[in-house]
């Protein structure tokens, strides 16, 4: 097949899958997955699949599969998943940690890592994720928020005020800020 056939398979099995027919999106991800075994993309579709199925030990081959082909965000954060969802939050945290590596705006791999921190008690590696983040997007306070918790869990309340000062500044209506902020006030 040709590079264009795999293109046109590709973007049918999206598309199919983005409208939840499982059936064709399958079929075109593996007509694309066979017509050329370079790009990832038709074993994350089908990774995605399998996910939706409940079959998370297919979709882990199939994320380790595209990893093979080429290790991105997407590939490791689906691992990550994966692994979370059999027990295995050593590795899954690991992946996710990789994942955020390679995309730190990687919202899947962020939200991951930041409930197996708090599982594992590994804030304390989770805090710099969340900080290369906030260096390309400043003004995202759900993860603003998140690491003002992350550090009111460590002990560092002077940190954590900062943070939350710092959204209800630019958001005066964020009652979760506020609420916090106020019970550091009072705690100090």
């Amino acid at each position: 097949m040709s590079h264009l056939d795999y293109e046109i398979n590709k973007e049918l099995g999206e598309c199919y899958l983005f409208m939840g027919d499982l059936e064709k999106a399958e079929e075109y991800y593996q007509k694309a997955a066979s017509s050329n075994g370079v790009h990832p993309d038709p074993y994350l579709g089908l990774a995605t699949i399998a996910v939706h199925r409940g079959h998370l030990d297919a979709a882990l081959h199939l994320y380790e599969k595209a990893a093979d082909i080429q290790t991105d965000d997407k590939s490791l954060s689906g691992m990550a998943l994966c692994k979370s969802e059999m027990g295995m939050e050593e590795e899954a945290f690991g992946h996710f940690a990789a994942a955020l590596e390679k995309n730190p705006e990687n919202m899947i791999a962020l939200y991951g890592i930041i409930r197996l921190g708090h599982a594992l008690n590994r804030l304390n590696e989770v805090i710099p994720h969340l900080e290369s983040y906030l260096e390309l997007d400043p003004h995202k306070h759900e993860i603003r928020f998140s690491l003002a918790g992350c550090k009111m869990s460590l002990g560092e309340n002077g940190d954590a005020r900062q943070h939350l000062e710092r959204i209800v500044e630019a958001d005066p209506e964020n009652d979760a800020a506020r609420q916090l902020l106020d019970q550091l006030r009072e705690a100090a």
